[in-house]
C-alpha cells in the first residue's frame, strides 16, 4: 500500500509518502518565523504557494507517480485554522482528482505513533512535548481505543514558552533550539517551579525569566529556564510511569529533539530499569511522513471518510481521537 500524507498544522507544510510502514519520502517547507512568530494568514499563504512543489518533490524522492498512490491523509487538527485548511484542500483535491480514499488524521496521534514505532515500544507512557502541546499520555481501550491524558500543561506548551522567551531576547532564529544552544554556557539561577501531580504550568516561569532579562546574563537565563521546565516535565512523567506501572517511556513532538530533555528522561528510565525510545529528529519536528504513517494504518482498518465529511478541527484533542494500532 502507498499512502501520501500532508501536514500543515503550523509553520511547516510537509508531505510524506509511506509504503507498508516504510517512509519513502519526507519533504517540507517551513515558514520563516524570524523574531515575529506566526501570523496565521501569512503562514497559510506561504503553505498555499509551496504546496505544489513540496508534493512534486515528495513524489520524485519516493520514485512514484500520482497513479501509484492508494490513499491520502491530512492533518485534521489540532492546529492553526487557516494553515490546516490549506492541507485539507490539497488533500481533498488529490483525492477527488484521483478518486482516492481520504483519511483525516489527528496531528498528536501521528506524532505518538511514528515515535512509538521508531522506538520499538509496545505500550509506553508518552511524553508529548511540542509548541502547542505538553501532555503525558497512556493508551486506553475503554470506552474506545484512545490516548488517555494523565497530565498536561495548565497554560501553554513548553515549546511555545521557549520560543516566546527566544523572541523576548531577540534571538535568531527565535526558537527553543537557540535557547538550548545558548544555555550550554550558562549557570543556574533560581526559577519558579510549578508541578501539580502530573500537571504543570509554564507561564510563571516565563514571566519570571523575562523580568530577570535585564539583570542576569542571557546564557544563565536560558540555562535556568530550560533546566527548570525540563525538570518539571521529568517529575510529572516519572510519577506517571510509577503510578501506571508502565515499563516503557516514549518522548515525541518538536521539543523531543532536545538532547538535554532526552538525557534527563533516559536517566529516569535507567534508574527504574525501563525502556526508553524516540524517533529521529526529522520525525519529531512536524512532518508529512507521520501523517502518512498514521493514515496508512487507518486506511488498512477501513477508517477513510467521504470527502463531504473531511473537515478540520483546530482544537482536536488527542483523547477524543480513535487510535488504530
Amino acid at each position: 500500500m502507498l499512502v501520501i500524507g500532508i501536514e500543515s498544522s503550523a509553520h511547516t507544510f510537509g508531505v510524506g509518502i509511506v509504503s507498508n510502514g516504510r517512509v519513502l519520502a519526507n519533504e517540507k517547507e517551513m515558514y520563516d518565523l524570524s523574531t515575529t512568530g506566526m501570523i496565521p494568514a501569512k503562514v497559510a499563504n506561504f503553505h498555499a504557494k509551496n504546496a505544489g512543489k513540496v508534493i512534486v518533490r515528495a513524489l520524485s524522492k519516493a520514485g512514484v507517480s500520482f497513479g501509484d498512490i492508494e490513499g491520502v491523509g491530512y492533518t485534521k487538527g489540532p492546529g492553526i485554522g487557516p494553515c490546516l485548511q490549506v492541507g485539507q484542500l490539497a488533500a481533498k483535491a488529490i483525492a477527488s482528482k484521483l478518486k482516492l480514499k481520504i483519511i483525516p488524521v489527528n496531528h498528536s496521534v501521528a506524532h505518538v505513533e511514528i515515535s512509538r514505532h521508531a522506538g520499538k515500544l509496545d505500550d509506553p507512557v508518552v511524553l508529548y512535548v511540542s509548541g502547542g502541546n505538553s501532555q503525558i499520555l497512556k493508551f486506553a481501550s475503554v470506552p474506545f481505543p484512545h490516548y488517555r491524558i494523565l497530565g498536561e500543561t495548565l497554560d501553554v506548551g513548553v515549546g511555545n514558552m521557549l520560543d516566546s522567551f527566544a523572541r523576548k531576547l531577540k534571538l535568531t532564529p527565535a526558537w527553543g533550539s537557540t535557547v538550548a544552544r545558548i544555555a550550554k554556557a550558562g549557570r543556574y539561577v533560581e526559577m519558579p517551579y510549578t508541578v501539580k501531580g502530573m500537571d504543570f504550568a509554564f507561564t510563571g516561569l516565563l514571566t519570571h525569566a523575562i523580568e530577570r532579562s535585564g539583570e542576569e546574563k542571557a546564557e544563565d537565563l536560558c540555562y535556568s529556564l530550560q533546566e527548570t521546565a525540563f525538570a518539571m516535565l521529568c517529575e510529572a512523567t516519572e510519577r506517571a510511569l510509577l503510578l501506571s506501572g508502565a515499563k516503557e517511556l516514549c518522548v515525541c513532538g518538536g521539543v523531543a529533539q532536545s538532547e538535554r530533555l532526552r538525557e534527563m528522561l533516559d536517566a529516569i528510565c535507567k534508574s527504574h530499569k525501563m525502556r526508553f525510545g524516540y524517533a529521529r529528529n526529522e520525525f519529531n519536528a512536524d512532518n508529512g511522513a507521520m501523517i502518512a504513517f498514521a493514515a496508512e494504518k487507518m486506511l488498512k482498518k477501513g477508517c477513510s471518510l467521504p470527502l463531504s465529511k473531511c473537515d478540520i478541527k483546530q482544537k482536536y484533542r488527542i483523547d477524543s481521537a480513535v487510535v488504530v494500532r
